[in-house]
């Protein structure tokens, strides 16, 4: 930055309460809906999903061929539930009507049951950053208060739930393979949907049996398992890192747990595409109304006029060593023996 221009105001960490209305009112001008753009990345996306499905199909058992689509037909499914979810906040189209239809549309390749989604995450928006309801987040986080005072089956199962090797892969499974066939508040939403959807699922997986047999089936179980890797990566690291920020009523602050809350993850722009720009969480939860094919300029924009933390590839890994929500320093810390460990280490 040149020494003779100010300097731009930090949002987070370092929070400023000043700045919420004028965030607001930047944020607001990236909230227009374009049905045309709306269309191009839903029916785009539902093309590159079913061609690399394909694809792979035809390159069976070239496993070098078949590999990379399973990846590039992974992400495919990531976005078109990010376009869900887009749906699910009403500001993928312009009107609630198309929103609705695009966002059943998607359910059955995003294996996500479109009413139960839209009302649990939008608890998970209502809740934000609330120590007191953390059964609203999707990945669930200790304070160390609570580490410290907890048994030993409590903190056994607790590592064993926050360690990547088993969050990510069989998190991936677990939740988009069984959990989500009757998904938390499913009898009190939507309970004909989610049976409806789950008999759709099923039409769709046998119709890849009809089609392509067991080469058919087993790529569709990779897709599945990757996308769920992915998903379980971005979802954990959308809240947790070490500047995030939690806190308890009365004192929670709703535009600070989305600012600084919220990550925002610069980790290029082929995972950008990939993802469709759920990377940069922290405007998402500031105005939800931001389409996901506005975010990535939307966030590059805001960063012109204030210093705004983002978070790369070695920050991103890094986040998971941190397990406990520290509420005396507010930040995420590791497991207390992993952080007097990396402490001396540091000193020494």
């Amino acid at each position: 930055m040149s020494a003779d221009l100010p300097a731009r105001p930090e949002i987070t960490p370092g929070y400023r309460r000043e700045a919420d209305r004028e965030i607001r009112a930047f944020t607001r001008d990236w909230t227009d809906r374009d049905d045309r753009i709306a269309s191009l990345s839903y029916f785009g996306t539902f093309a590159v999903y079913f061609f690399t499905l394909w694809l792979a199909v035809q390159a069976w058992p070239i496993w070098w061929l078949v590999v990379p689509l399973i990846v590039v037909n992974a992400f495919a499914g990531v976005r078109l539930y990010v376009l869900q979810h887009d749906c699910g906040h009403g500001s993928l189209y312009s009107t609630k009507r198309a929103n609705d239809l695009a966002g059943h549309g998607l359910s059955v390749f995003t294996l996500t049951p479109y009413r139960v989604m839209q009302f649990n995450h939008n608890e998970h928006h209502s809740h934000l950053g609330n120590l007191d309801e953390r059964d609203t987040t999707e990945i669930f986080t200790m304070t160390l208060r609570e580490w410290e005072e907890a048994g030993f089956w409590t903190r056994l199962k607790y590592r064993l739930y926050r360690n990547p090797l088993l969050m990510i892969p069989v998190g991936g499974l677990l939740t988009y393979v069984l959990v989500y066939r009757w998904p938390k508040n499913a009898g009190r939403i939507d309970a004909a949907g989610v049976i409806a959807h789950n008999l759709g699922l099923a039409l769709w997986i046998a119709t890849i049996w009809w089609l392509a047999g067991q080469p058919g089936l087993v790529i569709y179980a990779g897709t599945v398992f990757t996308a769920g890797c992915i998903g379980v990566f971005l979802v954990y690291l959308q809240h947790n890192f070490e500047d995030t920020w939690w806190d308890r009523k009365p004192d929670l602050n709703p535009a600070r747990a989305a600012l600084q809350g919220s990550s925002a993850l610069d980790l290029g722009w082929w995972w950008d595409l990939g993802t469709g720009n759920i990377a940069y969480h922290d405007i998402h939860h500031f105005n939800a109304n931001i389409p996901s094919y506005r975010l990535r300029k939307c966030h590059r924009a805001l960063r012109e006029k204030y210093e705004v933390q983002t978070i790369g590839w070695p920050e991103a890994i890094r986040s998971f060593t941190l397990k406990v929500w520290d509420e005396d320093q507010e930040r995420l810390v590791p497991f207390p023996r992993e952080a007097r460990r990396q402490a001396a280490a540091q000193n020494a």
